[in-house]
């Protein structure tokens, strides 16, 4: 009897391992910020809507019922956001997903007090990265990460055509 068991229980361990090796692999979304909107906030908080447009470099499409987003700026988290969105990312396709996020004005004091450091020069650019998740049911939770630089304009020094004051 002690020997049934263990084969049943060493041929259902083989065909879950036979059974996740031969699940699909998915290459992750690609998903870049396309758009932000001002929302109403609450006392010490700014409000934004963020808009993401996810595409999808799949030959399955991607279903997502939930989704959670945080933009970091110059590698500290700035907004932080949830949507309880529902939809699906066609194959081969895309969407635009709205994710609400909030930035708290101690963010904001922070990062504006990380740039005035008064022996350091302005920073030329902006580094910024954007990661979060589409849930989907059981384990297709998909991660995403998108990162890029601002590039900030440098100031022109004063000619003689073109004076400051």
């Amino acid at each position: 009897m002690r020997n049934s068991v263990r084969w049943a229980v060493l041929a259902a361990i083989v065909l879950v391992l036979g059974a996740c090796a031969n699940m699909p692999r998915r290459d992750p979304p690609q998903v870049s910020l396309v758009g932000v909107e001002s929302l109403p906030g609450e006392g010490l908080e700014l409000r934004l809507n963020l808009k993401l447009r996810v595409q999808n470099p799949n030959d399955s499409p991607i279903d997502y019922d939930g989704a959670y987003v945080r933009l970091s700026v110059q590698d500290r988290t700035f907004a932080t956001g949830v949507s309880d969105a529902r939809g699906t990312v066609p194959r081969f396709g895309e969407a635009v997903i709205a994710v609400p996020v909030t930035v708290s004005v101690v963010n904001i004091v922070r990062h504006v007090l990380s740039t005035m450091d008064g022996n350091a020069p302005p920073p030329e650019k902006i580094h910024f990265s954007l990661e979060g998740k589409l849930n989907g049911s059981g384990f297709s939770s998909l991660r995403f990460k998108s990162q890029g630089d601002l590039q900030l304009p440098t100031p022109t020094p004063p000619t003689a055509d073109n004076p400051q004051t």
